[in-house]
């Protein structure tokens, strides 16, 4: 999408939502749980389409859930990239997470799910720029698993 705020998108989700007789559930559908992701990000309107296929799958709710940056949640991804580059302070994920600033208090993400048959169908909805901090957030995860490996592997031996 080319919004670097979703809060507006809420609104009109929530009417459309509404609008087909349908209730939302504030719930998180998380990774652990068996989904299919809805995949058109051609069409900025697909949500529509999904919530559309919600109500025809005769679903009586949706979930919705939706993720703003938070300062405290910049600053220890801030800290965290700065542990992993020291001592080069000048790593570009270091200066790309610091561009995230102006970010802080926007929603970047918005998940809508349904459940079929026992299934979770996801839609997700998110800015460029949060694509790129959970992208970050998972440099920092990615290599802190490393370092703990690492760290297990001696202990081992």
């Amino acid at each position: 999408m080319l919004q670097d705020n979703l809060l507006p998108l809420i609104d009109d989700m929530v009417a459309f939502i509404e609008g087909h007789g349908m209730r939302r559930v504030p719930t998180f559908v998380g990774e652990d749980v068996p989904s299919v992701l809805w995949e058109d990000e051609a069409n900025p309107d697909s949500w529509k389409d999904f919530v559309e296929t919600a109500k025809a799958s005769n679903s009586v709710f949706v979930t919705m859930s939706e993720t703003t940056l938070e300062k405290e949640d910049l600053e220890l991804l801030i800290q965290e990239l700065q542990e992993a580059n020291f001592p080069d302070e000048e790593a570009p994920e270091f200066d790309e997470a610091q561009a995230l600033t102006s970010q802080v208090g926007k929603v970047g993400y918005i998940q809508l799910g349904f459940v079929h048959q026992g299934v979770f169908f996801l839609h997700e909805s998110m800015t460029q720029w949060y694509e790129r901090y959970q992208q970050l957030l998972d440099s920092v995860e990615g290599f802190s698993d490393i370092v703990f490996n690492d760290e297990d592997a001696d202990d081992e031996s």
